[in-house]
């Protein structure tokens, strides 16, 4: 996310203009939530396709996500307008992908990343203030609709039949440019947004930084960024390298169907997520989690024989461990900053954490001619991550303004 001001004036929860407006964003949402998480199953193909070691594969996890922290860094300016550039240029992306080699692959992968951190981020922030009475129910719902897509993504893979790639390649570049002539339906920016920049700039050129550096000491922003690099980084290796490594220890085993179970236990998760409990703190929920991922990790890295089934279920408890994480990591964070307009570079800075952990995973299985161990590699990620909980479940400084529930840059 990036500072700035909505776009769409505030409205109340129920005013049918205010959903009418987001309505694009929803679609996008769904959309771009196919091809956030294509490479996953995508992967076993294109390895076969180009004839490629993981550590070369790893390469292109790197491209998108280098491009989704560029393309979130110019979200924020116009909002509308990267909505639908974002959905046009990811749309260019996968068009290219068809007829790309390999190396010219990171390049159409550079762009669709580029356009997916601009429409996401832009989409999140679109979203979060336009009601903010209801923040963090349309949040939470925009949450779900990213997660269906990303569900959708391996069925339509499978759905493709013999000539998959340029098949789906084609499809989601077709889905993509539908978003991108929905966007125009967003309402454009209104004087309040103006106004809002204006002000900003005044507060810019009156020299007074110290109104827009986050309120959180240095140790604590820095235990929050480098949580946020890991998780996004644990999670795309998991959902990436799973299906890649279901198909080489069982050749009967389905790469599409590995990474629909992992996203949809994923969804499932964060959907338990929303059902009232008083049983756990937010803390305590956050440390289980982490704890039991770590543990079911730690089984796909010291299991080297397992049956599809074995598998299966290990994918599965994989996404429902990982659900709860990044809401509850985003909750504490505002729950200390508040919606301080300082906190885009943060939300931006995680796709690093895209960028190299699953490239770093291929290199590992490269190097030790193992998928198996290059586990090992988002197994530290989570281990970190849990032992950093004390630094980002500390005592709330200040109150947010409702529960917030994002992928923020595509997870």
């Amino acid at each position: 996310m990036q500072p700035t001001a909505p776009e769409v004036s505030t409205r109340s929860a129920d005013s049918p203009s205010a959903l009418r407006a987001l309505a694009p964003v929803f679609f996008y949402s769904a959309v771009v939530g196919v091809t956030t998480v294509m490479l996953g199953p995508l992967l076993p193909e294109l390895i076969r396709h180009w004839h490629i070691q993981d550590a070369q594969a790893g390469t292109l996890f790197t491209a998108t996500f280098a491009g989704q922290l560029c393309g979130a860094c110019f979200a924020a300016r116009r909002l509308r307008a990267s909505v639908l550039y974002g959905a046009a240029i990811t749309s260019a992306g996968c068009l290219a992908m068809i007829w790309a080699s390999f190396n010219v692959a990171h390049i159409a992968l550079f762009c669709v990343g580029f356009g997916i951190g601009a429409g996401l981020t832009a989409g999140n922030i679109l979203v979060g203030t336009v009601v903010p009475s209801a923040r963090s129910r349309l949040l939470a719902l925009l949450n779900v609709v990213w997660s269906c897509g990303a569900i959708a993504s391996p069925a339509i893979l499978s759905a493709c039949g013999p000539a998959g790639l340029r098949t789906f390649f084609l499809v989601a570049s077709a889905l993509l440019g539908v978003a991108a002539v929905f966007a125009i339906m967003i309402p454009r920016s209104e004087k309040s947004q103006s106004e809002a920049f204006s002000s900003a700039a005044a507060l810019m050129s009156d020299a007074k930084p110290k109104r827009l550096r986050i309120p959180l000491p240095r140790l604590p922003l820095l235990a929050f960024a480098t949580v946020m690099l890991l998780f996004v980084g644990a999670e795309n290796a998991l959902g990436g390298w799973l299906p890649t490594y279901a198909v080489r220890i069982n050749s009967s085993a389905s790469f599409t169907n590995i990474a629909m179970y992992f996203w949809m236990a994923e969804l499932a998760g964060r959907l338990l997520m929303a059902i009232p409990t008083n049983r756990f703190s937010e803390a305590t929920l956050y440390r289980v989690s982490a704890a039991m991922l770590f543990f079911v990790v730690m089984l796909l890295l010291g299991l080297p024989h397992l049956a599809s089934s074995g598998i299966i279920v290990l994918t599965i408890l994989c996404g429902l461990t990982i659900a709860p994480l990044y809401p509850l990591l985003i909750a504490f964070l505002l729950a200390r900053t508040g919606s301080h307009p300082g906190l885009g570079p943060l939300f931006a800075t995680a796709s690093l954490g895209g960028a190299t952990l699953p490239w770093f995973t291929g290199i590992v299985s490269t190097h030790f001619s193992s998928l198996r161990v290059g586990f090992a590699v988002p197994a530290t990620a989570v281990l970190l991550m849990l032992l950093l909980s004390v630094g980002i479940t500390g005592k709330r400084t200040q109150n947010t303004e409702g529960g917030i529930r994002s992928e923020g840059i595509a997870s």
